[in-house]
């Protein structure tokens, strides 16, 4: 099979065109997957370039976000079979099976059946491969740690991203009012059409005084920081009392804690590739559950993942260099197994 392989920690240039035999299901509880198409994340590029989450993973395939059809299936396999459509989040921190790398930039994988869902029916599988990553993380960090209601006043940070455009959808479909921060007038188009109710251009505008604005001073009920740093401690002024201020970057060291405190704000990380990264099968399940209930939603036309761009397997390296550049709109999308229309 065709698999684009990382052989050390550098540049995009680590990415070589390889061919690897097909893996062949060991375990009982494995799916073998023909992976149609991979998502790119901006986590496939920090492991491409800082080194792989497992040790001794090189030589590497990376890709999380994958969407294909179902080959074959181990003995303990009951809710997948093959000629099913699925996608999922799994692979590209350099695990591996029977010393074989899996990851999705690659014409096939092995996942564990907990971890894999059924794609949904209205979306072809390009469009399919850019949403599990982005979908659980909105998902997670809205409904499970900030546990969001209808009414409340949300925030998203760079709501044109990856995450931030369906964390918008999502908080809209729950009923609440969104509000998003955008670089251009462009941006701002694309997140009014997404639903959000007040938009922000944080090279223009104070962030927090906007949304003290927005909130007749009260400031917001729920934060989603897709940014860190500055980003985070500049959202703080803006927290409403008992509110939750939820970040899926590392919390900087000097927050004013003493501020949060002051105002009962409860501050969350979220990681979505816990369960990956730490073999957690209940964990997995709840991802495969989301999956479930986003695919619903998509197929009601109440939720969509937006493509930047689609590019064949072998133009990863370009890829990673535009996920890289930052002020990605949407996602980009790798056509592994042919090519196929977009919708």
């Amino acid at each position: 099979m065709r698999a684009m392989m990382i052989h050390k920690a550098g540049g995009a240039e680590q990415l070589q065109l390889e061919e690897l035999d097909k893996p062949r299901i060991n375990e009982p509880n494995q799916v073998l997957v023909q992976v149609f198409a991979a998502g790119v994340n901006p986590i496939d590029t920090k492991l491409r370039a800082n080194g792989m989450y497992f040790p001794d993973a090189y030589p590497s395939v990376l890709g999380c976000d994958g969407a294909g059809v179902v080959e074959a299936v181990g003995a303990d396999v009951t809710e997948f079979s093959a000629g099913d459509p699925v996608y999922y989040c799994y692979g590209g921190l350099g695990q591996k099976h029977a010393d074989q790398s899996q990851g999705n930039y690659a014409e096939y994988i092995l996942v564990p059946e907990y971890f894999l869902a059924e794609k949904p029916e209205s979306l072809g599988y390009l469009q399919a491969a850019a949403a599990p990553l982005v979908l659980i993380t909105a998902w997670e960090a809205l409904f499970d740690r900030a546990g969001l209601q209808s009414g409340q006043k949300v925030f998203v940070h760079a709501g044109a991203g990856g995450v931030g455009h369906v964390a918008i959808q999502l908080a809209k479909v729950a009923g609440c009012d969104v509000a998003t921060t955008v670089s251009s007038d462009e941006k701002a188009s694309f997140v009014r059409e997404l639903g959000a109710d007040h938009v922000i251009d944080y090279s223009k505008e104070d962030v927090a005084a906007a949304l003290l604005d927005w909130t007749d001073g009260k400031g917001v009920d729920i934060a989603f920081d897709t940014v860190g740093g500055d980003a985070f401690r500049q959202l703080i002024p803006a927290m409403a009392h008992y509110s939750d201020l939820v970040s899926i970057l590392q919390v900087p060291d000097d927050v004013d804690w003493k501020a949060l405190r002051s105002k009962n704000v409860r501050v969350s990380q979220e990681l979505m590739l816990t369960p990956m990264a730490s073999n957690l099968k209940e964990a997995a399940e709840h991802h495969a559950a989301i999956l479930e209930q986003c695919a619903q939603l998509i197929d009601e036309k109440k939720l969509k993942v937006h493509i930047a761009k689609i590019l064949p397997l072998e133009d990863v390296a370009e890829a990673h260099k535009l996920v890289e550049g930052g002020h990605m709109q949407g996602k980009i999308v790798l056509a592994v197994a042919g090519e196929e229309e977009v919708s």
